[in-house]
């Protein structure tokens, strides 16, 4: 199943005014992005990803060029940084949404990307409410546990077993 990352911009803040702001990226391989890297980028206004990757495929067929590379080399590695970029598309674009101040509310997995912002949604807005489940959640509300209260049952320790040993073995010394 493909994973998303779910983006918000930080000016705005989270909240449900701005849900129409939140982003989905989907990690893993973008066909588009290797067989029409320049016109990817551009769709998603990935500017500096742009400028990054004309300036690292011409200096790389320049070189190869001026190495005395044949055209066969050359397209083969033009072919292998296309591969390259479809891997690493959706992490050009979590760098660039991160650039611009954007940050990560969470990570969904779903068949598809509605499935995810439904997913994501239903999450966000139970967690908006108080709604959640969370385990791990501590309540630092109530003063912490002392002694010596009466009427707590954790005032007083447990008493010790007969013959204060506590173990295995009932008599210090014993047989074993």
């Amino acid at each position: 199943m493909p994973v998303y990352t779910v983006h918000a911009p930080v000016a705005i803040g989270a909240d449900l005014a701005a849900t129409d702001k939140f982003v989905f990226v989907r990690d893993g391989f973008h066909f588009w992005a290797a067989v029409a890297s320049v016109i990817w980028l551009v769709w998603n206004r990935l500017w500096l990803a742009l400028i990054g990757w004309v300036a690292v495929t011409l200096a790389i067929d320049f070189g190869m060029t001026a190495l005395g590379a044949g055209r066969g080399a050359i397209l083969f590695v033009d072919l292998l940084l296309a591969i390259l970029m479809g891997f690493e598309a959706a992490s050009l674009q979590r760098w660039t949404l991160s650039g611009r101040k954007w940050r990560q509310l969470d990570i969904v997995v779903a068949d598809d990307a509605e499935s995810a912002e439904r997913r994501f949604f239903d999450r966000w807005t139970a967690r908006q409410r108080g709604l959640t489940n969370d385990q791990w959640a501590v309540d630092r509300g109530g003063p912490p546990p002392t002694r010596n209260i009466p009427g707590q049952p954790f005032s007083k320790p447990p008493p010790l077993p007969q013959g204060g040993i506590i173990g295995l073995f009932p008599e210090p010394g014993g047989s074993r």
